[in-house]
Protein backbone atom coordinates (compact mmCIF):
# COMPACT_ATOMS: atom_id res chain seq x y z
CA UNK A 1 0.00 0.00 0.00
CA UNK A 2 1.26 4.10 -0.96
CA UNK A 3 1.67 5.95 1.77
CA UNK A 4 -0.40 9.35 1.66
CA UNK A 5 1.04 12.07 -0.23
CA UNK A 6 2.08 14.67 2.39
CA UNK A 7 1.24 18.17 2.10
CA UNK A 8 3.95 21.17 1.97
CA UNK A 9 1.87 23.64 3.69
CA UNK A 10 3.79 26.19 2.35
CA UNK A 11 2.69 25.37 -1.43
CA UNK A 12 -0.76 26.81 -0.44
CA UNK A 13 -1.08 30.67 -0.58
CA UNK A 14 -0.51 32.07 3.00
CA UNK A 15 -4.30 33.97 3.23
CA UNK A 16 -6.01 30.27 2.26
CA UNK A 17 -4.46 29.64 5.89
CA UNK A 18 -5.86 32.90 7.52
CA UNK A 19 -9.35 32.41 5.03
CA UNK A 20 -10.25 29.19 7.58
CA UNK A 21 -8.57 29.91 10.64
CA UNK A 22 -5.91 27.40 10.31
CA UNK A 23 -3.35 29.04 12.26
CA UNK A 24 -0.65 26.25 12.76
CA UNK A 25 -0.76 26.47 8.76
CA UNK A 26 -0.68 29.96 8.65
CA UNK A 27 2.54 30.21 11.22
CA UNK A 28 4.16 27.59 9.01
CA UNK A 29 3.93 29.32 5.74
CA UNK A 30 4.75 32.46 7.48
CA UNK A 31 8.49 31.16 8.85
CA UNK A 32 11.29 33.56 7.67
CA UNK A 33 9.29 36.44 6.09
CA UNK A 34 10.66 39.58 7.03
CA UNK A 35 8.56 42.24 9.69
CA UNK A 36 5.61 44.44 7.86
CA UNK A 37 6.52 47.43 6.63
CA UNK A 38 4.12 49.32 9.36
CA UNK A 39 6.10 48.21 11.87
CA UNK A 40 9.28 48.98 10.50
CA UNK A 41 7.60 52.33 9.50
CA UNK A 42 6.53 53.12 13.10
CA UNK A 43 9.80 51.99 14.46
CA UNK A 44 11.50 54.58 12.13
CA UNK A 45 9.77 57.43 13.35
CA UNK A 46 9.89 56.75 16.91
CA UNK A 47 13.72 56.56 16.37
CA UNK A 48 13.67 59.68 14.28
CA UNK A 49 12.24 60.89 18.05
CA UNK A 50 14.83 59.33 19.68
CA UNK A 51 12.96 56.24 21.37
CA UNK A 52 14.59 54.06 22.63
CA UNK A 53 17.72 55.47 22.80
CA UNK A 54 16.63 57.85 25.16
CA UNK A 55 14.74 56.05 27.47
CA UNK A 56 15.93 54.87 30.93
CA UNK A 57 14.09 51.96 30.66
CA UNK A 58 13.31 50.29 27.23
CA UNK A 59 9.95 51.29 25.75
CA UNK A 60 6.88 49.00 25.87
CA UNK A 61 5.02 47.49 22.78
CA UNK A 62 2.44 45.13 22.37
CA UNK A 63 2.47 42.92 19.57
CA UNK A 64 -1.34 42.03 19.19
CA UNK A 65 -1.66 38.71 17.44
CA UNK A 66 1.97 37.89 17.52
CA UNK A 67 1.67 34.87 15.58
CA UNK A 68 5.38 33.15 14.86
CA UNK A 69 7.16 35.99 16.12
CA UNK A 70 8.66 37.67 12.73
CA UNK A 71 7.70 41.48 14.06
CA UNK A 72 8.08 40.22 18.19
CA UNK A 73 11.98 39.50 16.85
CA UNK A 74 11.72 42.96 14.92
CA UNK A 75 10.84 44.81 18.10
CA UNK A 76 13.25 43.27 20.51
CA UNK A 77 16.57 43.40 18.68
CA UNK A 78 15.38 47.59 18.03
CA UNK A 79 15.85 47.85 21.89
CA UNK A 80 11.63 47.72 22.91
CA UNK A 81 10.47 45.65 25.85
CA UNK A 82 7.23 43.03 24.21
CA UNK A 83 3.84 41.73 25.27
CA UNK A 84 3.30 39.18 22.52
CA UNK A 85 0.09 38.11 22.54
CA UNK A 86 -2.44 35.25 20.58
CA UNK A 87 -5.02 33.42 20.80
CA UNK A 88 -3.06 30.22 19.65
CA UNK A 89 -0.30 28.05 22.02
CA UNK A 90 1.79 27.45 18.90
CA UNK A 91 2.38 30.76 18.40
CA UNK A 92 4.63 30.37 21.01
CA UNK A 93 5.95 27.06 20.44
CA UNK A 94 7.59 28.62 17.44
CA UNK A 95 8.71 32.00 19.19
CA UNK A 96 10.69 30.04 21.60
CA UNK A 97 12.62 28.16 18.42
CA UNK A 98 13.50 31.43 16.80
CA UNK A 99 17.32 32.28 16.75
CA UNK A 100 17.17 35.70 16.05
CA UNK A 101 15.91 36.39 19.72
CA UNK A 102 18.56 38.06 21.67
CA UNK A 103 16.60 39.70 24.88
CA UNK A 104 13.67 36.45 26.18
CA UNK A 105 14.43 38.73 29.25
CA UNK A 106 12.33 41.81 27.82
CA UNK A 107 9.45 39.63 26.38
CA UNK A 108 6.12 38.33 27.49
CA UNK A 109 4.02 35.88 26.28
CA UNK A 110 0.34 36.30 26.81
CA UNK A 111 -2.25 33.62 25.44
CA UNK A 112 -5.48 35.07 25.09
CA UNK A 113 -8.27 35.69 22.59
CA UNK A 114 -8.13 39.44 21.11
CA UNK A 115 -11.73 40.06 22.60
CA UNK A 116 -10.61 38.83 26.19
CA UNK A 117 -6.90 39.94 25.97
CA UNK A 118 -5.55 42.35 28.56
CA UNK A 119 -3.66 45.18 27.03
CA UNK A 120 -1.06 47.01 29.39
CA UNK A 121 -0.14 50.70 29.04
CA UNK A 122 2.19 50.74 26.03
CA UNK A 123 4.33 53.34 23.36
CA UNK A 124 3.44 51.18 20.80
CA UNK A 125 0.17 48.63 19.83
CA UNK A 126 1.05 46.80 16.62
CA UNK A 127 -1.47 45.20 15.17
CA UNK A 128 -0.26 42.93 11.88
CA UNK A 129 -3.02 42.09 9.85
CA UNK A 130 -4.86 40.52 13.38
CA UNK A 131 -7.40 43.04 14.07
CA UNK A 132 -9.91 41.70 11.24
CA UNK A 133 -10.74 38.28 13.16
CA UNK A 134 -11.81 39.96 15.66
CA UNK A 135 -15.68 39.19 16.35
CA UNK A 136 -17.47 41.37 14.67
CA UNK A 137 -19.93 42.01 17.41
CA UNK A 138 -16.68 42.69 20.07
CA UNK A 139 -14.74 45.23 17.89
CA UNK A 140 -16.26 48.72 19.10
CA UNK A 141 -15.16 47.00 22.60
CA UNK A 142 -11.68 46.05 21.75
CA UNK A 143 -10.61 49.13 19.89
CA UNK A 144 -11.45 51.20 22.71
CA UNK A 145 -9.52 49.17 25.11
CA UNK A 146 -6.47 49.33 22.46
CA UNK A 147 -6.83 53.30 22.32
CA UNK A 148 -7.02 53.59 25.93
CA UNK A 149 -3.38 51.54 26.19
CA UNK A 150 -1.55 53.64 23.99
CA UNK A 151 -0.15 56.22 25.80
CA UNK A 152 -0.40 59.45 24.22
CA UNK A 153 2.57 60.36 21.69
CA UNK A 154 2.52 56.42 21.30
CA UNK A 155 1.36 54.59 18.16
CA UNK A 156 -0.73 52.65 16.02
CA UNK A 157 0.76 50.42 13.53
CA UNK A 158 -1.04 47.91 11.80
CA UNK A 159 -4.22 46.77 8.98
CA UNK A 160 -8.04 47.09 8.66
CA UNK A 161 -9.61 45.07 6.24
CA UNK A 162 -11.71 47.41 4.16
CA UNK A 163 -16.10 46.57 3.46
CA UNK A 164 -15.23 45.41 0.02
CA UNK A 165 -12.88 42.81 0.57
CA UNK A 166 -13.64 39.42 0.11
CA UNK A 167 -13.80 38.61 3.07
CA UNK A 168 -16.31 40.87 4.58
CA UNK A 169 -19.24 38.83 3.72
CA UNK A 170 -17.40 35.76 6.17
CA UNK A 171 -19.52 36.18 9.36
CA UNK A 172 -16.40 36.43 12.26
CA UNK A 173 -14.84 38.80 10.28
CA UNK A 174 -14.18 42.96 11.08
CA UNK A 175 -14.17 45.48 8.07
CA UNK A 176 -14.20 48.95 8.07
CA UNK A 177 -15.62 51.15 5.41
CA UNK A 178 -13.08 54.16 4.69
CA UNK A 179 -15.50 57.19 6.95
CA UNK A 180 -15.60 54.35 9.40
CA UNK A 181 -11.48 54.33 9.38
CA UNK A 182 -11.27 58.05 9.97
CA UNK A 183 -13.64 57.98 12.86
CA UNK A 184 -11.72 54.94 14.40
CA UNK A 185 -8.68 57.52 14.33
CA UNK A 186 -10.27 60.46 15.56
CA UNK A 187 -8.01 60.10 18.94
CA UNK A 188 -4.72 60.01 16.64
CA UNK A 189 -2.73 61.92 14.23
CA UNK A 190 -2.71 59.52 10.60
CA UNK A 191 1.15 59.42 10.00
CA UNK A 192 0.63 56.79 7.18
CA UNK A 193 -2.57 55.60 5.67
CA UNK A 194 -2.45 53.30 2.72
CA UNK A 195 -5.53 51.80 1.25
CA UNK A 196 -4.53 48.93 -1.00
CA UNK A 197 -7.32 47.74 -3.68
CA UNK A 198 -6.71 45.15 -5.84
CA UNK A 199 -7.58 41.61 -7.44
CA UNK A 200 -5.84 38.71 -6.92
CA UNK A 201 -6.93 34.57 -6.35
CA UNK A 202 -8.07 32.33 -3.23
CA UNK A 203 -5.96 29.46 -2.70
CA UNK A 204 -8.31 27.51 -5.18
CA UNK A 205 -7.48 29.98 -7.70
CA UNK A 206 -11.11 31.49 -7.87
CA UNK A 207 -10.92 35.23 -7.21
CA UNK A 208 -10.30 37.04 -4.04
CA UNK A 209 -11.10 40.90 -3.97
CA UNK A 210 -8.34 42.26 -1.37
CA UNK A 211 -9.08 45.91 0.55
CA UNK A 212 -6.79 46.64 3.11
CA UNK A 213 -5.73 49.63 5.07
CA UNK A 214 -2.26 50.33 5.92
CA UNK A 215 -1.91 52.40 9.35
CA UNK A 216 0.67 54.26 11.00
CA UNK A 217 -0.54 56.56 13.43
CA UNK A 218 0.40 58.83 15.83
CA UNK A 219 -1.94 59.20 19.40
CA UNK A 220 -2.41 62.92 20.19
Amino acid sequence: MSKPKQTNPTDRPIHAFAATRDWPGYFAASAGRPPRDTLLGALDRFEAEGVPGGCEEAPLAVDLGCGEGRDTAELLRRGWRVVAIDGHEEAFARIKQRTDIKRWDRLEMRLSAFEECQIPACRLLNASFSLPFCEPARFAGLWKVLTLAIVPGGRFAGQLFGDRDSWAKLPDRSHQTRDEVDRLFKPFEIELLEEEERDGADCSGTGKRWHVFHIIARKV
